[in-house]
């Protein structure tokens, strides 16, 4: 699997012409996911068609935050702004649920309709429709099709519409990727770093961002809670320790870091300007072999966003789930 560098949560669209089945998505889907429930096909497009500019404008924002790291400013206090400033980033739509059989127009011409929309497409099929549903995914129309008539639709719904949470929007891995070294670059590509990273960050995370500079992944939790993942390869642990001995860290602390059983936060607190004194943290192996060594350290309150622009605040604040007649 690929490691998304950039991950953040997002609303989920759903378009079907039977306004029962939508009251029981409304009922089963998770409770953590910003869900709209849209009847009419003309409400739905005109929802999702006025979405690209403000993808454009994120991305902008994004790598506006990497052209300012490479004249120097430092990446982690520019990431915790973005947070903190553009709360709104949960609105856009990551995917699109369609039903395909509808009077006046299927599903598929309502997804052409969204031509510069850039997210996820899923059409619901019946058995008559399979076929169409086969060539639309053949020719790059949806992502994923799912026959409504299976007894478990509820389940294999939710499973679809996880992995395509879960699916880094390009543009955006691209962006952070520019930040990468070759070497962090190929670490990230072999699969069990990949899939070690992948797990890690969504046990913990609802966000996060891939940097190379330093190296390791910055990430929130629903609540607001910021955590660093400080990634060293083992060729890197000597020059860790020599920066550590200089900070003041004691002889059994560095023996620590140069045998890989801690790790120092020193870039973390060069990137923070933060005052307090160098923290050490048990590390743990990532990979087959443990090519890197990461540890977790919060980062502490003071140089975090403020809690009330956390995804768990953000979605209280919105409406409750209800069909858009």
């Amino acid at each position: 699997m690929n490691l998304p560098l950039f991950h953040r949560p997002g609303t989920i669209v759903f378009l079907d012409d039977d306004p029962d089945y939508l009251e029981m998505l409304a009922m089963v889907l998770p409770r953590q996911w910003h869900v709209k429930l849209f009847l009419r096909p003309t409400e739905c497009i005109h929802y999702l068609a006025q979405e690209p500019p403000f993808w454009e404008a994120d991305a902008w924002n994004q790598q506006q935050l990497v052209e300012q790291w490479r004249g120097g400013k430092a990446l982690i206090p520019q990431i915790l702004g973005y947070w903190s400033k553009y709360s709104e980033r949960f609105a856009l739509t990551r995917v699109c649920v369609v039903d395909f059989s509808m009077p006046g127009m299927d599903g598929l011409q309502v997804l052409s309709e969204l031509v510069d929309w850039p997210g996820s497409r899923v059409l619901l099929t019946g058995q008559a429709d399979e076929q169409v549903a086969v060539r639309a995914f053949n020719r790059g129309l949806i992502d994923q099709f799912i026959p409504k008539q299976l007894p478990d639709i509820s389940r294999r719904l939710v499973e679809a519409v996880d992995h395509l949470l879960s699916t880094a929007h390009a543009r955006h891995g691209q962006i952070w990727r520019a930040t990468l070294n070759p070497e962090q670059n190929a670490l990230l590509r072999q699969a069990s770093v990949a899939r070690d990273l992948a797990a890690y960050a969504a046990k913990r995370w609802v966000e996060h961002v891939v940097i190379g500079a330093p190296f390791g992944m910055l990430g929130m939790d629903a609540a607001g809670n910021v955590s660093w993942l400080q990634l060293e390869t083992r060729e890197a642990l000597k020059t860790l320790a020599e920066l550590a001995e200089m900070e003041g860290v004691p002889p059994a602390g560095l023996a620590d870091i140069r045998e890989g059983r801690q790790l120092a936060n020193l870039e973390l607190r060069q990137a923070l300007a933060m005052t307090e004194p160098c923290e050490l943290l048990p590390a743990f192996p990532v990979g087959e072999g443990g090519p890197l060594l990461g540890t977790l350290f919060p980062v502490p309150s003071a140089y975090s966003p403020d809690a009330e622009n956390s995804y768990s605040r953000w979605l209280a604040r919105q409406e409750r789930r209800q069909v858009q007649h």
